[in-house]
């Protein structure tokens, strides 16, 4: 079941992997290897760390794992190119993910998340288009609750 046409990947896409309503998961389409396409993804080292309310200061990675591994629906999402031009992704990019392999990153839901690192791969810039929508619906409650004392 499932067996869509999948879209074209190019080095240097942004991959997204729709996660739920409000939040996807984003990587960077590396190639292939043997054969097997890859993605470098921002990930928690802790696969079990689930993501605290602000989303702060966890200890993460830029991973290089199958395109299929982190899930079987995804698109190309290059939500940027209309006003930033993609990086080669030889001379720039992919040094750029094979120097951050293995090394710690803090993940922060909120300023480098994984949408933050693929943008700041493709483009040398961090943006976060769903945090800017989730900041709409969820900073006013949070700032209800901060006001009334309860977080």
């Amino acid at each position: 079941p499932g067996t869509g046409r999948r879209p074209e990947l190019f080095p240097g896409d942004i991959v997204e992997y729709p996660r739920n309503k409000y939040f996807s998961h984003f990587g960077i389409y590396f190639g292939e290897r043997d054969g097997v396409p890859y993605v470098a993804h921002l990930t928690c080292r802790d696969a079990d760390t689930k993501i605290p309310l602000f989303g702060r200061a966890l200890r993460s990675e830029v991973k290089l794992d199958p395109l299929e591994l982190l899930g079987s629906q995804y698109k190309v999402n290059n939500m940027l190119d209309e006003s930033h031009s993609p990086r080669d992704f030889h001379s720039v990019v992919k040094p750029a993910i094979e120097d951050m392999l293995g090394r710690d990153v803090t993940f922060d839901i909120l300023f480098h998340n994984s949408e933050h690192q693929a943008t700041l791969f493709r483009y040398g810039v961090k943006k976060s288009q769903q945090i800017e929508v989730v900041y709409k619906h969820i900073m006013p409650s949070w700032k209800k609750l901060f006001e009334e004392k309860k977080l």
